[in-house]
């Protein structure tokens, strides 16, 4: 039955164009919604795989862009037996930018074993601050930056932190710009400017013929200018676009336990700084401006993707017990490595539960706005592209533990469980959504989520892939083998073993992240808030 709606729980300053609802979106479960298109599908693509987004694109995890072979694009263009010839940037050094929580441990670990509590040694810090000197050197003055020259424009177009308005109007030239002299600060050893220097590593080749930089949408339309091997500068010159973009509309809110809803400036990129979350009639007014930019843009089949419910993410834990039986709230929402018998909602940063459906709410209803606009795009007889959607959103949905996996009462009636492939399932304990946790036996909890309690371990972005796949066999993509040539058949199984293995979390926890999150709370309290100031 759907959660009665308490006025209690509505949230005075939540602006009127927010319609808050007693019950969750349902997710589609049809990508093409149940219309058929036609598409022409005369000859290949020059680029058969292109995406556009933010964090989750760009493969963000444990607090820093690293691993960008294996983010989630780059495992589709495995399975597509592309892989060779997707085009991705790199960050290569100390776990990547800006900090990554992963390689900081394991420093710790390396310096003072896996004891309990060695992070109380007054050296832990002075070696932590030390890993983070050489990282910042490392990209601020070092080797790290130096963006490197490649041939041709990135397929991977995404880059973290970014919001709709950001891939709408930011070029290479607007972030060489942004970038400022680094200060080397002992008590502020964030690389500076990260955002806009792994930006650059994505967009510094995007220039035009006249060497004029380009936006990612705009440097899709130059990939889809270039045409398909049988006829190039002729026909779609892209395969599959997708663009999953909007979560960062609505994430600063839970980075930084603050609500403060879009106004005037909302679609200025300096003035939007100091909103963590837009209202739905502003979403709409960007999202129409990204819709038009891929209309212009030709590829064969379009993925646009919705906008994941952000309070489901680990980083932002419900306090005590919910607010009433079969309801998805908490009264406050808080660190995870604050326990119940310590919250101070006086003290403690925070947001409330009816913050926090006001928040879910508002992103519903961007999510209605994406549907309608892969309906509309496919029921206009003069737009020759093929779109679908992908519902994040209910996937992220069916995998979260605390909200419906442990509470079956908050459960909607459309709610069911996501079926984990065979090779996870296999593990143990079940990787689940709740916030890492691994002792000297290894990994305990949570396996989902990274070391930043927001981005996906590999395997998470495993089934993300795994999604996306399905709907490109929908779509009809052909998926070869490696030699790039041979035609597979029957459904496409990401391999989650390669993954598996590639999955230092997974297949080697470090040994101190316990049950208390002690270690990651010591980290953020010592350097300073550190884990909310990496994401946003």
């Amino acid at each position: 039955m759907p959660e009665k709606l308490d006025t209690r729980m509505l949230d005075p300053d939540t602006p009127d164009d927010v319609e808050v609802t007693d019950a969750p979106r349902e997710p589609v479960k049809d990508p093409a919604l149940g219309i058929e298109v036609p598409v022409n599908r005369e000859g290949t693509p020059l680029n058969r795989l292109v995406t556009i987004g933010d964090s989750l694109t760009h493969g963000f995890q444990s607090g820093a862009i690293f691993n960008t072979d294996i983010s989630w694009p780059m495992i589709i263009a495995h399975e597509m037996g592309w892989a060779k010839h997707f085009r991705y940037p790199t960050y290569y050094g100390f776990g990547g930018l800006p900090l990554n929580l992963e390689f900081l441990i394991r420093e710790l670990e390396d310096g003072f074993g896996d004891r309990a509590r060695f992070w109380e040694l007054p050296l832990a810090l002075f070696r932590a601050r030390q890993f983070m000197d050489r990282v910042e050197d490392h990209w601020e003055r070092g080797p790290g930056a130096s963006v490197p020259r490649i041939a041709g424009i990135n397929h991977n177009l995404s880059v973290y932190g970014w919001d709709l308005r950001d891939a709408l109007e930011t070029t290479a030239d607007t972030l060489k710009g942004w970038i400022e002299q680094p200060t080397d600060a002992y008590f502020k050893q964030i690389v500076e400017n990260a955002s806009e220097r792994a930006g650059l590593r994505v967009l510094k080749s995007a220039q035009d013929e006249n060497e004029n930089y380009l936006t990612p949408f705009q440097a899709a339309a130059r990939l889809g200018e270039q045409g398909t091997h049988e006829k190039p500068g002729e026909g779609d010159g892209i395969e599959t676009l997708i663009v999953l973009l909007g979560a960062n509309n609505a994430l600063p809110s839970i980075l930084a336990l603050e609500v403060a809803w879009s106004d005037d400036g909302y679609d200025d990129l300096e003035t939007k700084q100091q909103f963590t979350v837009w209202r739905p009639t502003h979403f709409q007014a960007e999202l129409d401006l990204v819709v038009e930019e891929i209309k212009n843009i030709k590829a064969r089949h379009v993925i646009l993707g919705t906008v994941p419910h952000v309070t489901v993410a680990p980083i932002a834990r419900g306090v005590g017990s919910k607010i009433r039986n079969g309801s998805r709230y908490y009264p406050y929402y808080t660190r995870p490595w604050i326990p119940d018998s310590d919250f101070d909602a006086m003290n403690d940063p925070h947001i409330t539960g009816p913050q926090a459906r006001a928040i879910d709410s508002a992103i519903d209803q961007y999510n209605h706005a994406i549907t309608e606009a892969v309906r509309a795009a496919r029921e206009d007889e003069n737009d020759p592209r093929d779109w679908y959607l992908f519902d994040v959103a209910g996937l992220l949905d069916r995998l979260a533990a605390r909200r419906y996996i442990e509470d079956p009462q908050a459960r909607p009636d459309w709610w069911r469980k996501y079926e984990l492939p065979p090779e996870l399932e296999a593990l143990s304990p079940q990787p689940d959504s709740r916030f890492f946790v691994s002792g000297p036996d290894g990994r305990e909890k949570g396996g989902l989520f990274s070391l930043d309690g927001v981005h996906p371990t590999t395997i998470g972005y495993g089934i993300m892939a795994q999604e996306v796949i399905q709907i490109m066999q929908q779509a009809r993509v052909p998926f070869y083998l490696g030699d790039g040539q041979t035609t597979r058949t029957g459904p496409v199984r990401v391999d989650f073993g390669r993954l598996i293995a590639r999955d230092t979390l997974i297949s080697n926890p470090p040994r101190s992240i316990t049950s208390d999150l002690a270690l990651i709370g010591w980290l953020d309290e010592v350097l300073d808030g550190i884990i909310g100031r990496l994401l946003l």
